[in-house]
């Protein structure tokens, strides 16, 4: 069974950079790899800060959140 990675990001270049990083680099036959971007799916943001989220973007997986360079504080998220 593949473990469940999750990346978050917001959409901006920071964001979107590092998504084409973790998607080139994450071993597909090692974990599902899910991608949510929070301006699209606000209703998601909850269940990611209860995992740990800070700020965008950020790799989940196996119960740590990863965060990733710096593009957005999850409080720039809910306005």
């Amino acid at each position: 069974m593949k473990e469940k990675a999750t990346f978050y990001h917001a959409g901006c270049p920071v964001c979107l950079d590092a998504q084409n990083a973790v998607e080139s680099i994450v071993d597909r036959s090692r974990f599902d790899l899910e991608v949510i971007h929070l301006g699209e799916a606000p209703d998601r943001l909850a269940g990611a800060e209860a995992e740990g989220l800070k700020s965008v973007p950020a790799l989940a997986t196996g119960g740590q959140m990863i965060h990733l360079n710096h593009g957005a504080d999850v409080s720039a998220l809910k306005n």
